[in-house]
């Protein structure tokens, strides 16, 4: 494309959405072409609609113009998955921000909602609370402001053992087809209309018409799912030699759940749940890895229905945690999660500004809220600092209403067998929210540990990874060759899941492409599956089943080009429009 057509392509962008929500300035959209973690890129324009028929608008654009779009809400993924990745598309690349896109609408009384593509969940969190119902996620992405549809389009986990990873089959979406055409599909089981605008302004103003179910395409007998309802069956199959959940599971790469951008979602319909009547939380420890998978065997097949959670951290991530955690640990007590989004937002706006300062410290910011850390009160309950004391494996674990009696005396039971050493603790309201919210830091104590330390530790490489089912063995054990090269290993994650969030810090001048190569084949050979949560962004290649769903999807590669190490050139196909 010739500098004219790119400018057309900025013109008619700045027709479809307003002038004031296209950005070309390289200053203005390094905030929405750099990843949360890694990862940045070239991009013509950022676009900012305001309406879903904004977007609509602005995508055929794009199509027209054969630029590559890549959707992008909140940016808080890990793995560059929504942003662009160089500048060696073959065209130019579009970025499309859709946060101020943000509606919500209830469903049969909140059973059910319908999110829009800047939907988060902190904000459905807000609104289901009332209703006596919860999101698929609570605390953890929603923290930092992550969107409904991000989880879906990544086919994330999370920590709830009854409800699997993000999941629907009922969603409205737009594609380009094998001739070039964008195309809006409406799989949400709701009459909106007969053309794409009417369709997206009703969808936008909440105006529905029949609000029924759809037949799934491979199982006339059964109706579309709204969530993974056969999450719970599977996740207890502890005999089974596959993993109970990843990213690229081919049970659910489905449309819009497991698209990874591959294209534009517009609403996603999904099942909400009932909140426990009554909840309460244990501490378990031991320093036998062995113990622990008859524990993890023996909750999941044992009592009446799973735990609500079992959340595992090693001692030294336990460590790490209280002492690279402690400031995040305070700023989430402190201020509530209602405020965390903004103050997220605002750091990184900070983090932003303070980067173009040349001969300025790197990562400041970090550096003076650790330094801030260092002056706050010791915040972990002594019975917490006590089990890090006495045991290297720690475990949280949730049980609800009537399996609360029954998983007491499972556990006093099991512990009180010879062969099974450790201890329990059964934890007071304070013990419990702290112990969620110590796990919770964890996920960024690592990062925060490798900014503060720049020059004194070599990189960070961060992995998550699912174990099969019938794993006992899940310990990591590394061969010397790769153990030499890693300065830290911590590890944490989803015990009864076998999901497990694994971060290194590298020795300085490590090579942290060879040891992740390495580790990987090691992860092949146990046969893990990674990765687990945050799906391939442009880190990991996707596998066979993943890359023919994403062909599928957008046989003309114009969605997120390059994705999962896949082509970043564009597949034939030429402009139109169309509708079904």
């Amino acid at each position: 494309m010739t500098v004219a057509d790119e400018s057309q392509l900025i013109a008619a962008l700045r027709d479809a959405v307003g002038r004031a929500h296209v950005a070309t300035d390289s200053g203005r959209t390094e905030h929405f072409r750099k990843g949360f973690r890694s990862g940045e890129g070239a991009a013509a324009a950022v676009v900012f609609p305001q309406s879903l028929v904004g977007l609509w608008r602005a995508l055929q654009c794009c199509v027209d113009a054969g630029a590559a779009i890549i959707l992008q809400a909140a940016n808080t993924g890990l793995t560059e998955g929504s942003t662009p990745s160089g500048d060696d598309y073959g065209r130019p690349v579009v970025v499309i921000n859709t946060l101020a896109l943000d509606g919500i609408h209830l469903v049969d009384q909140g059973r059910q909602v319908v999110a829009l593509p800047g939907a988060t969940l902190h904000r459905l969190q807000g609104l289901l609370q009332p209703l006596g119902r919860a999101p698929h996620s609570e605390i953890g992405s929603s923290c930092i402001g992550a969107s409904i549809v991000g989880g879906i389009a990544n086919n994330s986990g999370g920590a709830l053992c009854h409800r699997g990873p993000a999941y629907t089959e009922l969603a409205l979406f737009a594609r380009v087809d094998e001739n070039g055409r964008l195309v809006l599909v409406n799989h949400t089981g709701i009459e909106l209309g007969d053309d794409p605008e009417t369709m997206l302004a009703n969808l936008e103003r909440g105006e529905f018409g029949a609000v029924g179910e759809l037949p799934h395409p491979e199982d006339p007998a059964r109706a579309r799912m709204a969530s993974d309802r056969e999450y719970v069956k599977r996740l207890c199959d502890v005999d089974a030699g596959t993993a109970s959940r990843f990213n690229a599971d081919p049970r659910r790469l489905f449309e819009a759940s497991g698209c990874a951008g591959k294209v534009a979602v517009f609403a996603v319909r999904l099942d909400t749940f009932a909140v426990p009547g009554r909840v309460k939380t244990f501490y378990l420890g031991s320093n036998d890895a062995a113990a622990f998978a008859r524990l993890r065997r023996g909750l999941l097949t044992e009592l009446p229905e799973p735990p609500v959670l079992g959340e595992y951290l090693h001692r030294d991530m336990f460590d790490l945690a209280a002492r690279y955690g402690k400031d995040d640990f305070y700023v989430i007590e402190k201020l509530g999660t209602a405020r965390l989004p903004k103050f997220f937002r605002a750091k990184g706006r900070v983090d932003a500004w303070l980067a173009k300062r040349r001969w300025l410290p790197r990562h400041l910011s970090d550096r003076v809220m650790q330094g801030f850390g260092r002056c706050l009160p010791n915040h972990l309950p002594r019975r917490m600092r006590d089990f890090r004391d006495r045991y290297e494996h720690h475990l949280v674990l949730k049980l609800a209403d009537d399996n609360i009696d029954a998983g007491r005396a499972w556990l006093t039971r099991f512990f009180e067998q010879g062969e099974n050493e450790g201890a329990i603790f059964e934890c007071d309201d304070r013990e419990a929210a702290r112990a969620m919210l110590h796990r919770f830091v964890s996920a960024g104590a690592a990062i925060r540990y490798q900014r503060v330390n720049q020059g004194k530790v070599g990189e960070l490489l961060a992995l998550d990874i699912a174990l099969p089912r019938n794993e006992m063995d899940w310990q990591e054990k590394l061969p010397p060759e790769i153990s030499r090269q890693i300065m830290h290993r911590l590890y944490y994650g989803h015990f009864l899941c076998h999901v497990f969030h694994q971060d290194y810090i590298l020795e300085p001048g490590a090579d942290p492409v060879a040891v992740k190569k390495a580790m990987l084949a090691v992860l092949d050979a146990r046969g893990a599956r990674y990765p687990a949560e945050h799906n391939v962004g442009h880190v990991y290649e996707a596998a066979q089943a993943q890359k023919a769903f994403f062909a599928e999807l957008d046989p003309t590669n114009t969605f997120n080009p390059g994705i999962g190490k896949t082509g970043k050139y564009p597949a034939a196909g030429v402009g139109g429009c169309g509708c079904r």
